[in-house]
This record gives structure tokens, C-alpha cells and sequence, in this order.
């Protein structure tokens, strides 16, 4: 019961930093393997301009047998100079836990993948 509590305040305190990451333009490639408990995923796609930093993913929700995932980066502040042009992005993800699909949603596009154990 203390758990869900505690679950509840960390997530309000992630909030305002989550608040500020945007979906990244496009995915192109996920892959997820299992191995010892844990989940690996790997996804690579693309954001429209430079400036963009941090990219990783998000979990949404998982129930089990699949996982939803969202492909976030931290937008370049207003009136940052960047480069217009497709820039690459690459995010790593562990989770404890057991599923048989990954499913990861970008802006203009969604992947979903099987694990492979």
C-alpha cells in the first residue's frame, strides 16, 4: 500500500520535466530483446531541425503482453539559431518485466516490434 504513494509523488515531481519533451519527428527502426528479466529496446528516428537534446523513451503503459512507448526529446528553446534539416536521434530503454511486443509512437508515425528472446 506505501508504494503507490510514493509512485504518485515521483511522477507529479517528473511532471514539469516531462512537460517540455515533444514527441521526436519520425521513427524508423525498433528493436527489443529480452534477456535476464529485463526488456531491451532501442529505437532510432529523427527530429526536423538540431537543438534538440535529450532523446528517450517514454513508457506509457504496459500490460503484460505488450508495451506503448513514446519517443521523446527536449525541443530547441524559441530563438535558438539551428540547422533546418532532418537530424538523427537514437534512444535506449531497459524495463524489468516480461512482453511480447514493443509499440513506439513518434509524431508522424508509430513502430511496433516482437521481442526477441
Amino acid at each position: 500500500m506505501r508504494f503507490f504513494p510514493v509512485l504518485i509523488a515521483a511522477l507529479l515531481c517528473a511532471s514539469p520535466a516531462l512537460a517540455a519533451d515533444k514527441r521526436v519527428l519520425r521513427i524508423d527502426s525498433l528493436t527489443a530483446s529480452q534477456k535476464d528479466g529485463a526488456i531491451l529496446v532501442q529505437a532510432k528516428g529523427a527530429v526536423s531541425s538540431g537543438g534538440w537534446t535529450k532523446p528517450h523513451l517514454h513508457l506509457m503503459h504496459g500490460d503484460g503482453h505488450s508495451i506503448a512507448l513514446e519517443f521523446l526529446a527536449a525541443s530547441p528553446p524559441p530563438g535558438m539559431t539551428v540547422i533546418d534539416a532532418l537530424v538523427p536521434v537514437t534512444a535506449t530503454l531497459s524495463i524489468k518485466g516480461r512482453a511480447t511486443s514493443i509499440h513506439v509512437l513518434a509524431e508522424e508515425n508509430e513502430i511496433t516490434s516482437q521481442v526477441v528472446k
